[in-house]
């Protein structure tokens, strides 16, 4: 007779197994789960009630309480809540946002130049910003929720101080008008200069997770130029790092206006400008977002984009700004915010 050997499975080693490959299973599942969740679009609905002021004095005294804000902070020069009236209601009033990591003091000449065509001009501070320690850490505290209190707040302001409005912004100001511009129609032109809707250093199918990444983990502060880091050659209000943190809150918020882009904006017209040779923001998505609002039937809605061999940096605007040519840009963006 052939002996029958019988194999008996080594029940350790098979209980090994199985809660190997359960948990190799649930890794990859968790993986999988937080893939999602990165990518899961961004809902970011901010609602506002509006507020606009019915009077000349109701407004200036709402810009008295605005400007006190300032008060007992060590500002850079030039960095308060600049106004500039003509002591009573005009036919046209300018609202000028200014950047990430600038300040009032960027749109001050632009400002000038308007105020002596007969314009009321607000520049109002964002929140953490022109403060003149450049190296502050408070910058890293800014929300989404604080810009859009603050620009409700000027444009409702605005209303006090002339017929018509019009509201302008640089970069992420430029995101806080295109914001207000989607939810307003007591904005009679949105200016939308070199907007900050994604940044190009990161690729558009990234910008989602990027963004919840930065709002999920510490922050961290990152320098304009690593090698020179607070030597970099800025205007001497600007701050030389960026905060991660920060960026998460501002591109949330960019994210909730390309999230509305499906319908018409209130505002009367809009202008988008772009710069070609823009190396900080990604034109394409601006791109995207003006093809969408154009697909809703939204008809005064006017691009503009600087060639790429006038060598312009992406802050067209500040007159301080080592690499600023504001004989070639002031011209256009002054006519296109007349208009």
């Amino acid at each position: 007779m052939t002996a029958v050997q019988v194999q008996f499975t080594d029940p350790k080693r098979e209980r090994r197994r199985f809660f190997g490959q359960a948990t190799l299973l649930a890794v990859l599942l968790l993986l999988g789960v937080a893939l999602l969740a990165l990518y899961w679009p961004i809902n970011y609905q901010p609602v506002v009630q509006l507020n606009p002021a019915h009077s000349y004095g109701e407004a200036i005294t709402r810009l008295e309480a605005l400007q006190a804000k300032d008060k007992g902070l060590a500002l850079s020069s030039g960095c308060e809540t600049q106004v500039m009236t003509h002591s009573q209601r005009v036919e046209r009033v300018l609202v000028l946002l200014h950047g990430y990591r600038n300040c009032p003091a960027q749109f001050a000449r632009v400002g000038t130049i308007f105020y002596e065509q007969g314009y009321n001009v607000i520049i109002p501070r964002m929140p953490h910003h022109g403060l003149a320690d450049v190296l502050t850490p408070d910058q890293a505290n800014l929300t989404a929720d604080e810009l859009v209190i603050h620009v409700t707040e000027v444009v409702d302001i605005a209303q006090g101080l002339g017929e018509h409005v019009t509201v302008a912004g640089m970069s992420t100001g430029a995101v806080l008008a295109g914001w207000a511009a989607q939810q307003r129609t007591d904005i009679e032109r949105a200016v939308l200069i070199a907007p900050f809707f994604g940044p190009q250093a990161i690729p558009a199918v990234l910008n989602t997770p990027v963004i919840k990444l930065f709002n999920i983990l510490p922050n961290v502060f990152l320098w304009q130029d690593d090698l020179l880091q607070a030597r970099v050659p800025n205007p001497p209000q600007v701050y030389p790092q960026n905060a991660t943190r920060a960026l998460s809150q501002i591109l949330q918020l960019s994210a909730a206006v390309r999230n509305n882009a499906g319908q018409p904006p209130a505002a009367g017209a809009m202008v988008v400008i772009t710069n070609a040779n823009d190396d900080a923001v990604d034109n394409q998505m601006t791109a995207a977002l003006v093809a969408a609002w154009q697909q809703t039937g939204y008809k005064p809605l006017e691009t503009y984009e600087f060639a790429a061999e006038l060598g312009l940096d992406h802050d067209l605007v500040d007159p301080a700004h080592p690499k600023q040519k504001i004989d070639l840009a002031y011209p256009t963006l002054i006519d296109l915010m007349a208009r």
